[in-house]
C-alpha cells in the first residue's frame, strides 16, 4: 500500500495549495472550524474517489484502515464521522 500511499501525496502535490487557501479564505469556508480544515474534507473526498468509496461508511471505513497515515497523508491528526458529514453539509 506504500505505492497507493505515494500516488495520493503526488495528486495532492499537484494541487495549487495557495489558491485553495485563498479560495477557503474568501468564502469564509474554515469560520468556526477547529480541526477539520477544508483542505481536510477535500483529501478525505479526494481519496473517496481514487479509492472508488460507494458511500460516507465505505469512505470512513476505508480511512479508519490507514488511521496511523493521516499526517503522512495530509488528514490531520484524526478525521471522523462525525466532522466529515458536518463538512459535506
Amino acid at each position: 500500500m506504500n505505492q497507493g500511499k505515494y500516488v495520493f501525496a503526488q495528486l495532492t502535490d499537484f494541487l495549487p495549495r495557495r489558491v485553495f487557501d485563498r479560495l477557503v479564505e474568501k468564502y469564509s469556508g474554515n469560520k468556526k472550524i477547529r480541526t477539520f480544515t477544508c483542505w481536510s474534507q477535500m483529501l478525505c473526498m479526494i481519496f473517496g474517489q481514487l479509492t472508488a468509496r460507494d458511500s460516507m461508511r465505505d469512505l470512513m471505513l476505508s480511512l479508519e484502515a490507514h488511521k496511523n497515515k493521516y499526517y503522512h497523508l495530509g488528514f490531520g491528526a484524526t478525521v471522523s464521522r462525525t466532522n466529515l458529514g458536518k463538512a459535506n453539509r
